[in-house]
């Protein structure tokens, strides 16, 4: 054990700030928003006051020792004996402390956020990015381990419409889903939770499955008016980038590296479906149009591989994309004995996420065919599913029953999160 600097106390430094965080975005928001936090496990406590100085060590903060002559300034929010006085601290900051942590793969045991020096009630509204930042991780598990495949909610309930559907991220980790708030919508959820509508469709178009290329442009399905919608992230200009007479709704959608699409298109009321490429420039070719209810689609990590499933068959296929994008002939990976299916995407490993809109839960798939798992949802109507998050191990899903978007962490990254980083 060392002495801090400043304020004397026992404590072990970090020679880096990156050792405290797990992304790079909550070393900034520690940088930028953070003076005297204390971080405390069951066998040390870490002194942060001088190593969150962006010169790294040195006497600039305020010290222990005159925070404790403070007093009704100061305050500790230990689980266990407080050492300075609570009672000048808002009761949310207590709460909100209390249920925080930091996972790292470097530290063995939980680490919570502890006392929180000179903290005034401005402040408090920039701690909280910070706070959201650093939960994105989720739940730990005994011993400092997170817990994988555990659903959280992560908007509240109701403040999508029944008609909740997309979801995809993109290179920042904003998740986007469709009827946010009201039909016709796509809104827009920031890591932390905080959700606006970002555009609102013209016309009758209502979206459903979202996809983005590598440059950034979105694009969407639009099931009511027979197209695929095209938008500008920076201008937020919404075009027609394909439309076909000939299509019953297109409903979710697949992307491939250079950037041609895949849409699926049930026709709900025969129980039948069609499959759709969709190319660069806009043209589209029907490919498969004796299908069942086609709905979730993905391209596989090979980019050589469609995926595709029934909802009313409970079938899943992998297709073979030939070099000149047309499919090969379909080969069937799994049949199930229950329930529907919705959207579904693919790890870096190939294992499908599949959205089982009934049971409530999620299917990993492996390209075997093989169901490694199932994680409930919270809800008995998932209908589609992204990955995101600052590593690409964060699930979203959206959540019909409870019209929200709940997400649970995973131990492998997500396909289209390891495509934003190709070049």
């Amino acid at each position: 054990m060392v002495k801090c600097n400043t304020c004397q106390c026992n404590a072990s430094h970090f020679d880096e700030v990156r050792s405290l965080v797990c992304s790079e975005k909550a070393q900034e928001k520690l940088l930028g928003n953070a003076r005297q936090i204390y971080l405390e496990c069951d066998r040390v406590v870490f002194c942060t006051c001088d190593i969150f100085q962006k010169g790294g060590y040195g006497n600039n903060g305020p010290s222990l020792a005159s925070a404790e002559d403070e007093g009704s300034r100061a305050g500790y929010l230990s689980p266990h004996q407080p050492r300075v006085h609570q009672r000048e601290v808002p009761q949310t900051v207590q709460r909100i402390l209390s249920h925080v942590s930091i996972p790292c793969e470097k530290l063995p045991e939980r680490l919570c956020l502890l006392p929180l020096l000179f903290m005034e009630i401005p402040m408090l509204s920039r701690l909280l990015p910070l706070l959201g930042c650093l939960s994105l991780a989720g739940p730990l598990a005994a011993g400092g381990q997170e817990k994988l495949f555990v659903a959280k909610p992560f908007t509240a309930e109701g403040s999508f419409t029944d008609g909740i559907e997309g979801p995809n991220c993109d290179r920042d980790g904003n998740v986007y889903a469709v009827n946010f708030a009201k039909e016709q919508t796509i809104g827009k959820v920031t890591p932390d939770g905080k959700a606006e509508i970002f555009v609102t469709l013209p016309g009758k178009s209502t979206g459903n499955g979202i996809v983005f290329d590598r440059q950034g442009n979105m694009y969407v399905a639009d099931y009511v008016a027979h197209n695929v919608l095209k938008i500008d992230m920076k201008t937020r200009k919404i075009e027609i980038y394909a439309h076909n007479d000939k299509m019953n709704q297109p409903n979710d959608l697949a992307i491939t590296r250079d950037g041609t699409l895949y849409a699926s298109d049930p026709a709900w009321k025969k129980d039948t479906g069609q499959l759709w490429r969709i190319d660069k420039d806009g043209s589209t070719h029907l490919l498969a149009k004796d299908m069942g209810t086609t709905n979730g689609i993905e391209v596989g990590p090979d980019g050589k591989t469609l995926y595709v499933n029934e909802s009313v068959q409970r079938n899943v296929w992998e297709v073979p994309i030939r070099a000149d994008g047309s499919l090969g002939e379909k080969k069937l990976l799994k049949k199930f004995d229950d329930f529907g299916f919705d959207g579904m995407r693919a790890d870096v490993d190939g294992n499908l996420y599949i959205t089982r809109y009934g049971k409530g839960t999620v299917a990993v798939l492996s390209p075997k065919g093989e169901v490694l798992r199932e994680i409930d949802v919270l809800g008995k109507k998932p209908s589609n599913i992204c990955f995101g998050g600052p590593d690409g191990k964060t699930v979203y899903v959206t959540e019909v029953e409870h019209c929200r978007l709940v997400s649970f962490r995973v131990d492998r990254p997500g396909l289209a999160w390891q495509r934003w980083r190709e070049k």
